[in-house]
């Protein structure tokens, strides 16, 4: 199989006018799947048939892949059996009556209620970092806003009710928050943030050395608190995202109101939760059916 795979780099690099990372990924994506085949011991690729290609979709995202990455990978193989049928080396296209996955079949797992209580409960808001943590906890669940919007909150962005949030583009969006969240953030304030001198103060989560607080260090803490809790799955800044949006769907939010508060430019972006909700598709039934 790896005798073709030099011919198919030159296509996508030649023909299809692809960039150099592109052309990169395509060769790492289409050589991590003919691994895949050697280690179930496909070694022909006439044997190959569309099974083969979802249980590799189901083995990336067994792996944690990322969602795009997993639809990348996919993309990779429509495009690398396509060539290969025009080629005449496959008689037959395994991925031709395959659909490109739907970002909400592969979206990340969600926490249930008990699991955000759970992992609300790890930092020890008694001591400086606890609180920090907490409160990054608590606004994260409590507004769904995405992990760079979080690390880039001034003080001043927060009041006794809400929290202004500059999104993609810079688009300003107000997101209410409840007082389980308030208070954490007040605690946090009050009684452990050290004073810093110079700009650098005005941010609201912040380093030991005063400094925003990066992506990088939330998203390492939530997976440490995640472990401590006892979670097992794979969780991480937009896990806490997604379960906002989705807990909010349970309980009737409207998909409109769900949109502006995520910040998303197309309710298509929302629209996804409502293929893992559940609850609020069973309510729906049961509330408007007339067979019930």
């Amino acid at each position: 199989m790896n005798e073709h795979l030099d011919d198919f780099i030159m296509y996508v690099g030649s023909e299809r006018g692809l960039s150099r990372h592109t052309i990169e990924a395509y060769q790492r994506d289409a050589l991590k799947f003919i691994q895949f085949l050697e280690n179930h011991n496909i070694v022909s690729l006439e044997n190959i048939h569309q099974d083969h290609i979802i249980d590799f979709l189901t083995f990336l995202k067994e792996q944690n892949y990322a969602t795009a990455s997993i639809s990348r990978n996919f993309i990779t193989l429509k495009v690398l059996f396509k060539f290969l049928k025009r080629e005449g080396i496959l008689s037959h296209n395994p991925a031709l009556y395959l659909d490109t996955p739907k970002l909400w079949q592969l979206i990340p797992e969600v926490l249930n209620l008990e699991e955000v209580e759970k992992l609300l409960k790890q930092p020890d808001p008694s001591t400086a970092y606890g609180a920090r943590d907490s409160a990054i906890l608590e606004l994260l669940y409590a507004s769904g806003l995405r992990v760079s919007e979080l690390c880039q909150i001034k003080i001043c962005d927060v009041d006794d009710t809400c929290i202004k949030v500059f999104g993609k583009g810079g688009k300003e969006r107000l997101i209410p928050l409840g007082k389980p969240a308030l208070a954490a953030i007040d605690n946090y304030l009050n009684l452990h943030r050290d004073c810093v001198e110079g700009e650098k103060q005005q941010c609201l989560f912040v380093t030991r050395g005063g400094k925003a607080i990066h992506r990088i260090s939330v998203w390492k803490m939530i997976k440490e608190y995640g472990k401590k809790a006892g979670i097992t799955k794979n969780i991480s800044p937009h896990t806490l995202r997604h379960s906002f949006a989705t807990h909010l769907l349970d309980n009737g939010a409207e998909l409109r109101v769900i949109q502006e508060m995520l910040g998303h430019a197309s309710i298509n972006s929302t629209d996804r939760y409502t293929h893992i909700s559940k609850t609020h598709i069973q309510d729906a039934f049961y509330t408007f059916h007339p067979r019930k």
